[in-house]
């Protein structure tokens, strides 16, 4: 064989080998969307200060691990929305709400903590939802995108291409269960509101594309009976506990949203042809975490970090960073030893350690459908 002939069949080894490794892992041919920037939507999981600014100031220790100050995240550090933005190599988003240095060149939060996907007649102060719901959060991102066309403040303000180029989060849906809950709402009657809260939930995404957005990162939520501040409030018998100590009542209502929440999202794709939208199996991740706690190197996965009282180290009169009395004294109710091994931070949301390991699971494609890695999320694939 000449020296011609020998290089050609190398090449065609190469060629046939590649195919191959193709058809075995679909995603190394995906495309690497190098997202210019982030829009987010969504409750406290992801609120990265809007809370913070529009009513209560969030106070130490929450920040305390990574930014070593109270920012207004709702943790020791930081959220998902943080470590995607990391993956992404993009900067931390800045909440829209926040007037104080605030910088929306590479994407903007309008996540709000205590929002609901469907708005509720129940005031912030007498007990309700943000009034910052799901409907109000696209419509200020309507407003924001028309007015920062122009490509001025660069540093500031997004490019005019970013928008149909960037990545838009979603993650909203908790607050609306355990809105019901703490209704005095059955679980029957929560889970015959969910399809209209589906609906709503839909109708923003779809807005959403109509704004212009392509790339669509759709979280489901979490194992809701497994938090502290719903086991506290809403206690079972052994025989509605899991192995992991879950209350299963609870869970299977965040299992039907997410049922329900997966329908509308197949359906989604067939309303929004030119939309990449990826269905993500938060509740997965966060079960799999708590219910094998000790595998992963973290301890107490039932119970907060930063609270006081109880077998779940939580009350309502005495939340994390509040000050209380116990035997005629002030006590402040701090954080524990080492947030880094806990999950809860402080009864309903996740410590910084937690939220890294959520993030490291779901950027690999290994629990969202269709399967592909977050940093790939634009490419429009057949799902699973």
């Amino acid at each position: 064989m000449d020296s011609h002939s020998f290089h050609k069949l190398l090449l065609t080894l190469f060629y046939i080998g590649l195919s191959f490794v193709l058809i075995l892992n679909p995603a190394l041919a995906l495309t690497n969307c190098s997202f210019p920037a982030i829009y987010s939507f969504g409750d406290s999981n992801i609120d990265t200060g809007a809370a913070s600014a529009a009513f209560s100031r969030v106070t130490p220790p929450n920040g305390e691990t990574f930014f070593h100050k109270p920012v207004g995240r709702p943790s020791d550090g930081r959220l998902t929305i943080d470590f995607i933005a990391e993956k992404l190599r993009l900067p931390y988003l800045s909440a829209y709400l926040d007037s104080l240095g605030t910088k929306f060149g590479r994407g903007a939060n309008f996540a709000v903590s205590l929002a609901t996907i469907r708005p509720s007649s129940k005031s912030l102060t007498g007990g309700g939802p943000s009034p910052f719901y799901l409907d109000v959060q696209v419509s200020q991102f309507q407003q924001f995108k028309n007015r920062t066309q122009g490509g001025i403040f660069p540093d500031f303000l997004p490019n005019n291409d970013h928008f149909a180029r960037a990545l838009y989060v979603f993650d909203i849906g908790q607050n609306d269960i355990g809105l019901g809950l703490f209704s005095n709402q059955s679980p029957e009657q929560i889970k015959a509101d969910i399809p209209d809260i589906i609906s709503k939930f839909s109708n923003n995404v779809q807005a959403v594309y109509g704004l212009g957005g392509r790339s669509i990162w759709i979280h489901n939520t979490g194992p809701i009976g497994c938090f502290p501040y719903i086991l506290t409030s809403f206690p079972v018998n052994a025989s509605q506990t899991d192995p992991a100590g879950c209350a299963t009542p609870y869970n299977d209502l965040s299992q039907f949203f997410n049922q329900k929440l997966k329908e509308a999202v197949v359906q989604l794709r067939t309303q929004l042809p030119l939309a990449a939208i990826t269905y993500v199996d938060i509740y997965a991740v966060k079960y799999l975490l708590i219910s094998q706690a000790n595998k992963f190197g973290f301890q107490q996965p039932l119970v907060a970090c930063c609270g006081f009282g109880g077998k779940y180290n939580f009350t309502f009169s005495a939340r994390c960073g509040q000050t209380t009395t116990v035997n005629g004294r002030p006590f402040f109710v701090g954080s524990c030893p080492d947030p880094s091994v806990r999950i809860s931070w402080d009864g309903s949301h996740f410590t910084e350690a937690a939220n890294k390991f959520v993030v490291d699971k779901i950027a690999s494609g290994n629990f969202t459908d269709p399967p592909i890695p977050l940093q790939n999320a634009c490419n429009r694939v057949s799902p699973a």
